[in-house]
C-alpha cells in the first residue's frame, strides 16, 4: 500500500517560539523517512549514526557523524539509519525570517541572509566545524526563550563566516512545484528505495504514478533533473558504499547484491558517482577508521 501522505510537511514550534528543535536518542524517529519539503530551513547534526544523505540530487552514505544545513523547500529524505551508544540526531527548524523580515536584512544579517542563500543547495560542514558547532546544537535544548535564540544565532553566526563546507547540489534543487507533484515524487522513490535491487522497467514506475512512459520520463527529468535510469544507479551506489563500507563482502558479491547484473558497469557508474573506483572507495574508510 503506497502511503500518499502530502509531502508538503507543516512544522509547528512550541508555544512563544520561533525555532522548532528536536532530539532523537537511540532509536532513529523514522518520521523523517519520507522525500518531503517545507519552506522552513533545517539544521541537523548526527552524532555516533550512519545512514543515507540524500538532497535534492544529492546522495551519499555517512558513517560516524554530520552536520548539513538544508535550505528552504530543498526536498530531503530522512538521515539516520541507526543511531549508536549514546548516538543522537539533532534538528532545527527555523524560517529564514524568524526574527522578523526587517531584521534578515539589516547589515549585520548580511552573512547569515547569505549562508541562507547558499543553503538552497544544501551544505555538508566538515569536521572542524562539526566537531566546533555540533555540541553546541546538541546544547540548545537546555535553553528556552531568548537564550536559545542568542545562542541559535551565535551558531548561525560561525557557519556564515567558515569556509569550512562543501555544497551537495552544484546547480540548486530548490522544490517550486505544488504539494501533488511532491506527492508523485515520493511515491517514485519510496518504489526504488524498496526494489533497487531488482530491474525495474519504466512501464512498471510509470503505472505507479498513472502515467504513460514517454510522460513520466519528462516529468521525472523536470522534476529533478536527472533520468530515472540514473537514480536507480545512485541508490545501487549508495547501499554499495555502505556494504564497502560495513562488510567483507567482495566487491564482485557487493555488485551483484546492489542490483548490478554487470561488473563493469557497476565500476563505472560507481565511479561517475562517487569520483573513485570501488577498491579505492573501500581503501580510503578503511584507512580513515585506522
Amino acid at each position: 500500500m503506497i502511503n500518499k501522505k502530502p509531502t508538503l510537511e507543516k512544522l509547528s514550534p512550541s508555544f512563544g517560539s520561533s525555532i522548532l528543535v528536536k532530539q532523537h536518542v537511540v532509536k532513529a524517529d523514522k518520521y523523517h523517512a519520507f522525500w518531503h519539503f517545507h519552506p522552513e530551513l533545517e539544521l541537523v547534526y548526527v552524532n555516533k549514526g550512519q545512514g543515507k544523505t540524500h538532497i535534492g540530487n544529492h546522495l551519499s552514505y555517512f558513517n560516524n557523524s554530520q552536520l548539513i544545513l538544508i535550505g528552504s523547500n530543498l526536498p530531503h529524505n530522512g538521515f539516520t539509519d541507526r543511531l549508536t551508544t549514546n548516538g543522537t540526531e539533532t534538528t532545527v527548524h527555523f524560517k529564514s525570517n524568524f526574527l522578523g523580515n526587517d531584521f534578515i536584512n539589516i547589515p549585520e544579517m548580511a552573512t547569515i541572509a547569505s549562508l541562507f542563500d547558499r543553503a538552497r543547495k544544501g551544505i555538508r560542514f566538515k569536521v572542524d566545524t562539526k566537531q566546533h558547532i555540533g555540541p553546541e546544537i546538541n546544547r540548545l535544548l537546555e535553553y528556552e526563550g531568548f537564550e536559545r535564540v542568542l545562542k541559535f544565532l551565535e551558531i548561525l553566526n560561525y557557519l556564515s563566516t567558515t569556509d569550512d563546507y562543501t555544497l551537495l547540489n552544484a546547480d540548486g534543487f530548490a522544490f517550486e512545484t505544488e504539494p501533488q507533484d511532491s506527492a508523485k515524487i515520493d511515491i517514485i522513490f519510496k518504489h526504488v528505495n524498496r526494489n533497487f535491487k531488482q530491474h525495474i522497467s519504466l512501464d512498471e514506475i510509470a503505472d505507479k504514478v498513472s502515467m504513460t512512459v514517454p510522460a513520466f520520463c519528462r516529468y521525472f527529468k523536470k522534476s529533478t533533473g536527472k533520468t530515472f535510469t540514473q537514480l536507480v544507479n545512485e541508490y545501487r551506489v549508495v547501499h554499495a558504499t555502505k556494504l564497502l563500507t560495513e562488510s567483507q563482502m567482495s566487491i564482485t558479491s557487493i555488485c551483484f547484491e546492489c542490483g548490478f547484473n554487470n561488473f563493469s558497469h557497476f565500476n563505472k557508474q560507481f565511479n561517475e558517482i562517487t569520483g573513485k573506483s570501488a577498491s579505492n572507495y573501500r581503501k580510503e574508510i578503511k584507512l580513515m577508521i585506522q
